[in-house]
């Protein structure tokens, strides 16, 4: 591309999806029913989480945002096979709007095991679903600093992005409960500035070698330089119904990411804002999703999301079309208009008073595009990441 020619800006994708019961629509402890049933269709694309309701799939490594559209609608076609063979139902969604967690498994794993003892019921509660993006950097100083300037995004991405209102049968008054439940971990929420790689290696190996963790990638923060792999992590989204909606949220990730590279390449410089001020806007963005007033730290006043969300489409317009996602980009303004995740399913409710009747319509919206699609369109990239 001509902007930065000396690096493509790859794409991977993670999606962890709900393992639902056909009958009750609750959540089922059942992924290894799926993974077994998936084995020759799926190959290595589906992955165990920590609870047994939960499948995790990824992507291999895309170029560009068509092959990732391409490939979510491949696996999600065969994964949602899978699932009907085996009398379930897969759906997207932050957190089951009534399933209690205290009835779900936790996988026999030793790095479960390990998670759970060492943080309990905090552990054991966690049953949220999220979208993980990872977005090729050209070397871990690059990530260092492109990470510290998209903190400033990460409120804007996310809001888009809510799709977690309900939490054990109740409404819980936030578009997003999915990060209110994860907060309770420790290293999560967005990240601090780091002047440099060498400050962040530091904060890692104090952390091991005070028996805190046993790796980074127990540091699980919204958005992080991936300890293993050439990429920057994007981790803050819940996970979303529609394949629209996670391509839309890729490209805008892979176009931030590209636009603050170029600048970084023309020494442009962008303002940095303390991580106390970043999270009141995530905070914002957790209650409100779309609809909510986000605090312009350039004008000192609050403003409506729309208002930020232009904002950025305007900061990024001269690199989607080298990326060729403004297609995909421009998708945000649709979700503006029907609202994201958490704002359909309040709206089902509202209009049924039946949970069941929301985890009907996330599995229907999770369907939706792929489930009648003839198998010979569909391909799958078998490139994965090393």
């Amino acid at each position: 591309m001509e902007m930065a020619d000396d690096h493509i800006f790859t794409l991977g994708v993670e999606e962890e999806f709900q393992i639902i019961d056909a009958r009750t629509r609750d959540l089922v402890s059942h992924v290894s029913k799926i993974i077994e049933g998936g084995k020759a269709t799926l190959n290595e694309s589906l992955k165990h989480e920590m609870h047994e309701s939960v499948v995790e799939m990824e992507t291999g490594i895309c170029n560009n945002i068509k092959e990732v559209r391409e490939e979510l609608t491949s696996l999600r076609r065969r994964l949602v096979k899978v699932a009907h063979d085996q009398g379930l139902r897969v759906a997207g969604g932050g957190t089951h709007p009534f399933s209690d967690w205290q009835k779900n498994n936790i996988t026999p794993k030793e790095r479960y095991d390990k998670i759970v003892s060492d943080m309990g019921d905090v552990a054991r509660g966690n049953l949220i679903f999220g979208l993980h993006v990872h977005v090729g950097i050209p070397d871990r100083e690059e990530g260092i600093r492109i990470q510290n300037v998209m903190r400033y995004f990460l409120p804007h991405i996310y809001a888009l992005s809510t799709n977690s209102p309900f939490w054990i049968g109740r409404n819980t008054g936030f578009k997003s409960f999915r990060q209110e439940i994860f907060a309770k971990f420790p290293r999560t929420g967005i990240p601090s500035y780091f002047s440099s790689v060498a400050e962040f290696d530091a904060y890692v190996n104090l952390l091991v070698k005070t028996g805190t963790i046993d790796n980074a990638k127990k540091i699980w923060w919204d958005l992080r330089v991936h300890p293993f792999y050439p990429t920057i992590e994007f981790r803050i989204c819940d996970m979303p119904m529609t394949i629209d909606e996670t391509v839309c949220l890729a490209a805008i990730m892979q176009s931030l990411v590209a636009k603050i590279y170029k600048m970084h390449r023309q020494n442009i410089s962008f303002r940095s804002y303390r991580r106390l001020l970043l999270t009141e806007n995530k905070w914002r963005a957790s209650k409100g999703g779309v609809d909510a007033m986000l605090i312009d730290f350039g004008k000192e006043k609050e403003v409506p999301f729309k208002n930020l969300l232009e904002e950025l489409l305007a900061f990024i317009d001269d690199v989607v079309d080298e990326l060729d996602c403004r297609k995909e980009v421009e998708y945000a303004r649709e979700i503006m208009k029907n609202g994201t995740g958490a704002d359909r399913q309040l709206a089902v409710y509202n209009k049924t008073k039946s949970l069941k009747k929301v985890v009907d319509y996330m599995i229907f919206e999770t369907e939706k595009g792929v489930i009648d699609l003839p198998e010979k369109k569909l391909k799958t990239n078998s490139k994965k990441r090393k």
